[in-house]
Formats: C-alpha cells, structure tokens, sequence
C-alpha cells in the first residue's frame, strides 16, 4: 500500500477540521507541541513553524522570537490570524499560505525549523525535509513532532490497519522514524535528538551541519 498522502485529500480534510480543531486537537497535542515550541525557544530568533494551522502553538513561544508561520490551509490560516490580530502575540510576525514543498524563503533564513504533526501528513516527506533544511542556517535546527510508526509487534498490525481507514481524515499513522533517518543521511543533516515527549509522540531534533544536497 502507497503510504503517502495526496495533497487534495490533506487539503480538504483540514478544511473540515478547521472549526472544531483547537477543541478537539489542543488538548490531545498539547503536551508534544509545547516540547516543541520550547526546544525552539532555546535557540531563539527567527523560527518557521512549518504547518502552524490555526496557530494553536503561539502562546508556547516567547519574546526572544520571531515567529513566521506558513500552511497550505485557508480556512485554518483565518484562524491564525485572528489570533494575531487581538493584539496577543507580537513574537508571531506573519503567517502566509505557503506549499512547504517548495518554500519561497532564501536559503538559511531561519535559526531553527519547527514541525508539528506535519512530516507525516505531507505529500512527499523527504521532500518537505530537504525544503526545512535549505531554509534554515548551517547549525540551525529542524525540530519534529510526530507519531512514529511502531514498526513490528501487535502496535505496528494495528496501524496498519488504521492507516486504511484514517486516508479521508488526512491521517498517517504508519510512518517510521526510519524515513526521517535515511532523509538525514542524504541530506547532511544530523541527529542531535530523539525522545518521547508523551505516550504516542516523539521529539526528533536535526541540525543542519552540511551544504543542502544537490
């Protein structure tokens, strides 16, 4: 089974999410996407959030830095800036809508690079990554949240059969941490971290340490 997403399915199904999101998701991802925000909180300056969505995560961020926000997502976007505009969160300088496949952001425009629940609900992951790396300084970090595949035993059966049933709903749940290690070899990025930060999600922190790969 083709384990990759199409991007009309991922499109319209967050369309649908859209309205009830930050009830239904805020609470469930809270505690990942917060490990997330403080990781780059403790590299500072200018951070992409890669899929920033509603904008769930910008109370999660300090003064220390600039947040830039980019998502395929109209209807989700509204509701990221209706957040910017009550005046809460001058850190968060723009969001746009953007195809994190290909970025129009200069090469190394960031200190760090944040992805939450994203790399396994794109299209082309590995594609997503290279865009990530590109885009952030040499020695800048690329910090990922995710549900990472089990692989073997009774959990990775039971994704498996999820997987099928949770296409419309513009879920992944069967992707393996062994893509995100293959990617950073080809692509001189290094691994600097990876832990749970709850029961069904890791942190995976790369840094950018060579010349993004031709």
């Amino acid at each position: 089974m083709n384990t990759d997403l199409d991007r009309s399915t991922v499109e319209t199904a967050y369309a649908r999410w859209a309205p009830i999101y930050d009830a239904v998701c805020g609470p469930v991802m809270v505690k990942g996407r917060r490990a997330a925000a403080a990781a780059a909180c403790a590299i500072g300056g200018k951070i992409l959030e890669v899929g920033v969505g509603t904008g769930l995560s910008f109370d999660d961020y300090n003064a220390a830095t600039e947040i830039t926000g980019i998502d395929m997502s109209a209807p989700m976007l509204a509701k990221a800036r209706a957040k910017m505009a009550s005046g809460r969160y001058p850190h968060v300088k723009d969001v746009l809508q953007m195809d994190a496949h290909k970025m129009s952001f200069p090469d190394g425009t960031f200190d760090c690079v944040v992805a939450q629940f994203v790399i396994t609900l794109v299209a082309n992951p590995e594609q997503v990554l290279s865009e990530c790396h590109r885009v952030v300084k040499p020695g800048g970090r690329i910090i990922l949240v995710n549900h990472l595949y089990s692989e073997k035993g009774v959990a990775a059966a039971v994704e498996r059969w999820a997987a099928k049933r949770t296409r419309a709903l513009g879920l992944r749940p069967e992707f393996p941490f062994s893509r995100l290690a293959a990617w950073a070899q080809n692509d001189n990025a290094t691994l600097i971290e990876r832990r749970k930060v709850a029961a069904f999600y890791t942190l995976v922190s790369f840094e950018r340490t060579g010349p993004v790969a031709a």
